[in-house]
């Protein structure tokens, strides 16, 4: 088991499904979470307030870590888990849809891991664990010999290409951050059975060599792994979890 005791942690979408199950997994390992979403909530019993946060604002995402930093003392893991998805063809696609989902994924990925490059490097520690796609690597090809009309992941072009993004980001900061100590990676999830996926189609569902859905759990146990301190020589990653719906 991972051990994060002393760590601090910002997880951006924090009140999602899988943002969730990532901060609670982080936090029963020992590390201070603060989770970020666009809406915040108030403390619940049990657990922490969810700190509000538009990813797709700098001075918002800038603003939020240099807090981290001057309260907790230091920012050691940032997972991206912030995204928007969204379905249509590339004919049916209005500008400000493609923009919404370009600049949740990717841009508000970015800004992230731009702003805390520099609390990282004065430690010369970091792990970056972004949220990338099965559908940023694919084209949205569930199975070729499916009915093209059961492919839902080949109508969702922006989401595609925003986790496409997220995997050549990921790539790039590995390389330019790997001399500070820094680690970059990404995890790639297929279907996952979330409130997002309750409406997939049963042959979808079928197309994975696995033979079900992935879970919350799948995801953040991966996470897990690429943000410890045992992953270190770990980065550059795009870390698949589909239940080898996908292999490269």
């Amino acid at each position: 088991m991972h051990d994060f005791a002393g760590r601090v942690a910002l997880v951006t979408g924090g009140a999602g499904a899988i943002g969730q199950a990532i901060t609670a997994a982080l936090r029963e390992r020992g590390a201070q979470v603060i989770a970020a979403d666009r809406s915040g909530s108030p403390a619940r019993p049990g657990g922490d307030a969810v700190e509000p946060l538009d990813v797709t604002d700098r001075g918002a995402v800038t603003a939020l870590v240099h807090r981290i930093e001057q309260e907790r003392g230091r920012l050691d893991i940032l997972v991206n888990a912030a995204g928007v998805v969204s379905f249509g063809t590339a004919a049916e696609l209005d500008e400000a849809e493609w923009n919404r989902v370009l600049d949740v994924n990717l841009k508000g990925s970015f800004l992230a891991c731009q702003a805390v490059i520099g609390p990282m490097r004065r430690r010369h520690y970091g792990r970056i664990v972004n949220l990338g796609s099965v559908v940023g690597k694919n084209g949205g090809n569930a199975r070729p010999w499916l009915d093209p009309a059961e492919q839902q992941l080949a109508g969702n072009v922006a989401y595609g290409v925003s986790k496409a993004g997220v995997h050549v980001m990921t790539a790039f900061l590995a390389r330019e951050l790997a001399a500070s100590g820094i680690t970059v990676n990404a995890v790639a999830p297929g279907p996952i059975a979330t409130g997002m996926t309750a409406s997939f189609p049963a042959a979808l569902r079928a197309a994975i060599p696995a033979g079900r859905m992935g879970t919350v759990a799948d995801v953040s146990r991966a996470v897990l792994f690429l943000a410890a301190d045992e992953a270190g020589f770990v980065s550059g990653e795009i870390l698949d979890v589909n239940g080898a719906m996908w292999c490269d």
